[in-house]
Formats: C-alpha cells, structure tokens, sequence
C-alpha cells in the first residue's frame, strides 16, 4: 500500500466522522438558543463530505480505493464520539465540546499525515490545503464554544 493510500485512507475516514458529527450537531442546536452555531455546523459537515470526495477521487486517479472502512483506531475514535454524544444529550455546551474535542483531533490526523514523507507532492498540496481549512474550521468552532 502507497503512502497516499495510507493517509488518505485515514483522512477519509477522519472525514466521515467530522461530517456525520457537524451533521448530529447542527441537528440538535438548531431549534435551540445556539442557532448560529447549528448553521456553522452545516456549513462545516458540507466541508467536510468534500473533503472526503476530493480525496476518494484523487485516490481513484491513482487507482486506489480509499473509500472503504478503514482502521480499528478510526472505529475505536467513532466509539468515542458514540459514547460522548450519548452523555452530551442536547446541551449546548456540551455539544459545542463534543465539537471541539472532535476538531482537535481532525487537526491532529492532518499533522500526522503530514508527517509522512513518503506523499505524492500532488497529494500532499490537496493535505496542506486541508489542514489550513481545517485549523481555521477548529478556531470557529473553538470561538463558537467561548461564545457560549
């Protein structure tokens, strides 16, 4: 298996979970008092299912399929998510910390990618650029979470 193949398997599955955590997020704060935060989670989820397209297809122009489930340390992090969801509930704080937590290690999985120094330049240009809009994604959500 490439490099990028590695990586890319892990960001997407990093992916699936911000997209399917901004979209549990924005759902529970969007009747609340945090309706601001629930369209900035939307926006974010969008972000995040293109990332994650960006990636599978640059994987498919290599001829890798990075598109299937990926590592029990991936599983064993939406565990996690599971478990916090479940004790969060709709509190708006917590959700925003569920946020929080979840950013910071979608910022980590991108600095560990680019660690590695086996990438295509192609592919690492798609994970430098990534990684920015994910770091300013986490400094929004660490703002809205201040905010609260």
């Amino acid at each position: 298996m490439s490099a990028d193949e590695k990586v890319a398997k892990e960001l997407v599955e990093t992916l699936k979970d911000g997209r399917k955590g901004f979209a549990s997020a924005a759902e529970k704060l969007q009747d609340g008092e945090r309706s601001d935060a629930a369209a900035v989670f939307q926006r974010l989820s969008e972000q995040r299912a293109g990332f994650a397209r960006d990636i599978v297809a640059l994987g498919h122009d290599y001829g890798d399929d990075v598109d299937e489930s990926g590592t029990a340390t991936a599983a064993l992090h939406r565990g996690w998510i599971a478990l916090k969801d479940a004790l969060t509930g709709d509190d708006a704080s917590g959700v925003l910390g569920a946020a929080a937590t979840g950013e910071d290690h979608a910022v980590s999985e991108y600095e560990k990618a680019l660690e590695e120094d086996d990438l295509s330049d192609g592919f690492r240009a798609v994970v430098q650029q990534q990684h920015a809009d994910v770091v300013a994604a986490r400094d929004e959500v660490k703002a809205l979470q201040h905010s609260a």
